[in-house]
């Protein structure tokens, strides 16, 4: 299980799981449990890259969004 702390979301973290490069779960603590809940369903066994691909860049406040957090997580998680 991989945690990403949040900045600029209402959300407050992202916990996720990835196997064989596609997302295996994803939760979000905080921020509109309807949207949140909603994203992570959607992505849960797609690939990691068309996530990113799909929610980069989306913005919501603060110049982002739960979904491009999301991105950004899993860019980290690309990156280690």
């Amino acid at each position: 299980m991989e945690t990403y702390i949040t900045r600029g979301t209402c959300s407050r973290k992202i916990n996720f799981e990835i196997e064989d490069g596609k997302i295996k779960s994803c939760e979000f603590v905080g921020g509109c449990t309807g949207n949140t809940q909603g994203i992570s369903k959607l992505v849960v066994g797609m690939k990691v890259e068309d996530v990113i691909a799909r929610t980069k860049g989306i913005i919501c406040r603060g110049g982002t969004s739960c979904p491009d957090q999301l991105s950004k997580a899993l860019e980290e998680y690309l990156n280690k």
